[in-house]
């Protein structure tokens, strides 16, 4: 092989001579309010969730599941009339609390937040009764300004000794971050019209689909969709049954075409099917060729992929299916010097190569039971063929994701150096008063049970140690009742 086969020689470069940036923190947003903030406001925001992270897998409570708790099981089911009336009270609730908007009362709701969510990641510097005790004092005294609030809460956020939780001002958290990540949502955009969608439970406990944010102008908010729509179908498909990712794929086509969505408007709204032309932003991550080893009698097909955007799981498929049709008997996939980004499209990358049941490709760890998953591939493969997985100091994230679940279900072997380490999932906060905080509330185990976090992930070989080193994935053992 021209640039790989060389059994003593070092690995290929990536195509990129540069060091990138370290990797940014895995971000959810979660919002404890719902009209403290004007509506374009809230739309960033909420368009925001999940752009970067596990939205479509964890997201906070919709205000329809708040109802739905309220009601008792004697009760009869409620109209769709009376279940609008109770979402509007509801929020009705929650935009006139009056304690929570005293300067005690949003030093309260952060601390509530930190005690509720905050996964403590290695500095065994938070416990229950310590935080209580934080509380009690801070709380012992009248806190007289707005301002002296949240120079409190900085101090308290900063006590826990961990670098990502912090607290944001109203500008920092309703401009700072949007204009930040805006563009963001844009590049990682799944649909290709500029809508992100939710799973969200009705009030008969079946699960919908619901448009938890979009892009200000873009073609889905041109077109007539708006913030809270039910998706009912697309272009013509009945959508029930289907998940956030699947529905996304549906909506996904060429460039500038056309895609009828069938929306329902808020929960009592009319039914419109609207024409979406779509509009993609997101550009190819995948570069590929085919390589001839052997004196030319055995095919190798090489993948690099960059980044984890929006298209990273069609085009790599793409790619490697075009590879495989060429003759590609084996892979080579290059992570090095991917950061990570989208880590819904890391994770549907992974169940490419692994086998339906109980093969896990990754765990997610955290105090509050939302945020404890194991996913698992639900289909079979769609590729077989065996993979060497290129890393280096600069994998990252959904990089580290992809890596150890093909690693640790003996799907690959991994080359290079050890990977980045970055395994943690941050969740933004709104506080009642426009402020916010950001606390870390997960982090990433490996189906091996091995904590990415601060560790990263040790390769098989620092060199390429050439292709009959994939004979060691017939006697290796995988995770949890395979061993």
């Amino acid at each position: 092989m021209r640039l790989l086969c060389n059994c003593s020689a070092s690995l290929p470069p990536p195509t990129s001579s540069l060091s990138p940036p370290k990797p940014p923190p895995i971000l959810l947003f979660t919002t404890t309010t719902t009209n403290s903030l004007n509506w374009a406001h809230k739309t960033l925001i909420g368009a925001l969730t999940g752009a970067l992270s596990f939205s479509l897998l964890f997201s906070s409570p919709s205000s329809v599941a708040l109802d739905s708790s309220l009601l008792t099981q004697s009760q009869p089911p409620p109209s769709s009339a009376d279940y609008c009336r109770q979402e509007d009270q509801t929020e009705d609730r929650y935009e006139t609390a009056p304690g929570l908007l005293t300067n005690e009362g949003i030093v309260d709701e952060a601390w509530e937040i930190v005690n509720d969510s905050f996964i403590d990641t290695g500095r065994h510097r938070w416990s229950p009764d310590t935080w209580l005790r934080k509380k009690e004092d801070i709380l012992a005294t009248s806190i007289q300004t707005r301002s002296k609030a949240h120079d409190i809460i900085r101090r308290m956020l900063a006590s826990l000794g961990d670098p990502y939780t912090r607290f944001l001002s109203p500008s920092e958290a309703v401009f700072d971050i949007t204009r930040v990540l805006f563009s963001k949502m844009a590049r990682y955009d799944m649909t290709g019209i500029g809508i992100n969608l939710r799973e969200v439970p009705d009030e008969n406990g079946a699960v919908k689909l619901k448009v938890l944010g979009l892009i200000l102008d873009g073609p889905a908010h041109t077109a007539g969709v708006r913030q809270g729509d039910e998706v009912l179908a697309v272009n013509g498909v009945d959508i029930r049954g289907k998940s956030a990712f699947e529905v996304s794929s549906m909506l996904q086509g060429p460039n500038e075409t056309f895609v009828a969505v069938k929306v329902k408007h808020g929960n009592c709204g009319p039914v419109q099917s609207i024409e979406v032309q779509r509009q993609l932003v997101a550009r190819t991550p995948v570069l590929y060729r085919l390589e001839q080893i052997d004196n030319g009698d055995t095919s190798v097909g090489y993948v690099r992929l960059k980044e984890f955007n929006a298209l990273a799981r069609k085009d790599l498929l793409i790619a490697m299916k075009r590879l495989e049709d060429l003759g590609a008997s084996s892979f080579i996939l290059d992570l090095r010097d991917n950061l990570g980004g989208l880590v819904q499209a890391g994770i549907e990358i992974a169940k490419l190569f692994l086998n339906q049941g109980r093969r896990y490709v990754i765990y997610t760890v955290g105090r509050d039971p939302q945020y404890q998953k194991n996913i698992i591939a639900e289909t079979a493969p769609l590729i077989t063929a065996p993979v060497i997985v290129l890393v280096n100091k600069n994998t990252a994230s959904a990089s580290e994701i992809v890596a150890s679940a093909l690693h640790d279900n003996c799907r690959a072997v991994l080359v290079g150096e050890r990977t980045f380490g970055k395994g943690l999932i941050q969740s933004v906060f709104e506080l009642h008063d426009g402020s916010g905080v950001v606390v870390t509330i997960g982090k990433y185990v490996t189906p091996n049970h091995m904590d990415i976090n601060g560790n990263g992930i040790e390769p098989d070989f620092q060199n390429f140690p050439g292709f009959k080193a994939l004979k060691r994935l017939k006697r290796c053992c995988k995770p949890r009742f395979y061993c």
